[in-house]
């Protein structure tokens, strides 16, 4: 076995306690080691990916143990991206935590970091759907230890609600699987898709439920319409760096409905059959529509790059909800995309919010305002879709995948309406932010109010330690959007290959319960 496989998920697990018991009162070891750790698993997951992907599905059986009777990681295209994915956003969120001094506003923040990319990692590279679950529980925890650090009342009560609706979906998650277990008798991703596979046609009542119970919890997971709502406030009253590492954990929904509905409950499935198209593309555009018209209406910076989070999901639904291999690569390209562009807008957000508020009206002009400008400039045009960044490309085969669908027309002008508003939105807020705040005539001071903690109330007292550092983690986010733009073809080359991977599942079952063998 490759034992490079376990490391994602081993190597946080230990550099998590090691931070919280050592090095609980000495920051400075803290960052060098939370820095090394994350660095590490770019290192390791780029060597995964460079593994992955001549198409080799590789399973690593804990303790030895076969499949479907141990607990099993599996390695294979989709896994090894979303790995690299989560490590290059890792790396960002650290450096600029470290840079803005963000880590040092409350206690544990690099264990929790650790601990969060710990359930992220596992939960991509699992092969088991109870420690899918149990994945999401590590990951659930670490993200409300890191969404109130700092304190503050606004920020605590965005916690409590974002707790309580994810317990909820949790909770549906655990009947979900207690109704697939009484059906088919195992929960390994592989073994169920054999089992669902040989059930007769007259006894499939249980599995349907069981399927849309999983599906409703994705959709939590994704922030789909209407399930979507705790998603606004959470992001926007979270650390704006933790929210930009939560970029990723919208995907891991996505990545959810990816991995069950094309393995488990796939098209030939027909208990199952027309589960994602049916109910999935309408609330995807409906999220799509929402999270634009929110772009448009938001009155705080954080909200508006959280609707606009909310927006790029709609899109990347349209893509999964298509279910066809050309639109799950338009799919995973999008993914990529929309998570370093999300990520860009929190960090740039943050920025803003440390040197005027967070209020999108016309102030005094702040420190670095051309340099943040140009940033929140060409991040707005990655999330929009506008030409030329990759945004645009995602959305054209988003687009260029739905064209022999019954509902093309509706699907091409909710995109399209969806970025024209997008648009406005964002360009209403940056000439609010960077332009007005240079004529005098539109500058209005902002009203006092209670600070969300205690950073903002003494913000002289919490200066950046290293200022250049939250510049160099966007322009690294930046230099993501633009190489994936620059190198279009080959990662569609490699989506391509991806999707087709994903709709032919024997390859990914005979590897774990090496059928091949027998």
């Amino acid at each position: 076995m490759n034992h490079l496989l376990i490391a994602p998920v081993v190597l946080p697990a230990i550099v998590a306690p090691f931070t919280i018991m050592v090095l609980r009162h000495h920051l400075s070891l803290q960052r060098i080691f939370s820095l090394a750790s994350v660095i590490a698993l770019l290192a390791i997951t780029l060597v995964l990916g460079a593994q992955a992907a001549d198409g080799t599905v590789q399973v690593y059986e804990l303790g030895n143990w076969p499949a479907p009777f141990g607990i099993v990681l599996v390695l294979d295209r989709l896994s090894a991206l979303m790995l690299l994915l989560t490590s290059g956003l890792a790396l960002a969120v650290v450096l600029y935590a470290i840079g803005s001094g963000w880590d040092a506003r409350g206690r544990h923040f690099h264990a929790l970091l650790q601990f969060q990319l710990m359930g992220i990692l596992g939960a991509f590279l699992t092969g088991d759907a109870f420690n899918l679950f149990v994945f999401f529980e590590v990951l659930l925890i670490a993200s409300y230890g890191l969404m109130i650090h700092g304190g503050g009342t606004k920020r605590l009560q965005a916690g409590v609600q974002y707790v309580v609706y994810n317990l909820l979906g949790s909770s549906l998650f655990l009947f979900a699987l207690g109704t697939l277990y009484s059906v088919t008798g195992t929960l390994n991703m592989a073994d169920l898709a054999v089992r669902v596979g040989e059930l007769p046609a007259d006894d499939t009542a249980l599995l349907r439920v069981g399927a849309i119970m999983l599906l409703l919890v994705f959709a939590i997971k994704a922030a789909v319409l209407p399930l979507h709502f705790w998603l606004p406030a959470s992001y926007a009253n979270a650390p704006l760096p933790v929210a930009a590492l939560f970029a990723i954990m919208t995907k891991v929904g996505a990545y959810g409905i990816l991995r069950m509905y094309t393995l488990v409950f796939g098209p030939e499935v027909a208990a199952t059959a027309g589960l994602i198209g049916d109910w999935l593309l309408p609330a995807a555009l409906l999220t799509l529509a929402i999270g634009a018209i929110g772009v448009l209406g938001a009155r705080e910076i954080g909200r508006l790059v959280a609707f606009g989070a909310i927006a790029s999901m709609g899109t990347l639904l349209v893509a999964i909800a298509l279910f066809t291999p050309q639109a799950t690569a338009a799919a995973l390209y999008y993914t990529v995309h929309s998570t370093l562009a999300a990520g860009l807008l929190f960090l740039v957000a943050d920025l803003v919010m440390e040197r005027r508020g967070g209020d999108i009206i016309a102030q005094r002009p702040m420190a670095q305002t051309g340099l943040i400008a140009s940033l929140f400039f060409v991040g707005a045009i990655a999330m929009a879709g506008m030409p030329p960044l990759s945004g645009f490309v995602g959305k054209l085969l988003v687009m260029d995948a739905a064209r022999g669908h019954d509902l093309v027309w509706w699907i091409w002008a909710v995109i399209l309406v969806g970025s024209l508003i997008t648009i406005i939105g964002f360009a209403r807020a940056g000439t609010e932010i960077f332009w007005k705040s240079h004529d005098a005539s539109h500058i209005r001071e902002p009203e006092p109010e209670v600070p969300v903690d205690d950073a903002q109330a003494q913000p002289e007292a919490l200066a950046p330690s290293a200022p250049t550092l939250p510049f160099v983690a966007c322009f690294g986010l930046l230099a993501g959007l633009v190489l994936l733009t620059v190198f279009a073809g080959p990662m569609l080359d490699y989506t391509n290959a991806t999707a087709a991977q994903l709709f032919d599942p024997d390859i990914y079952i005979d590897a774990v319960l090496k059928r091949a063998e027998q």
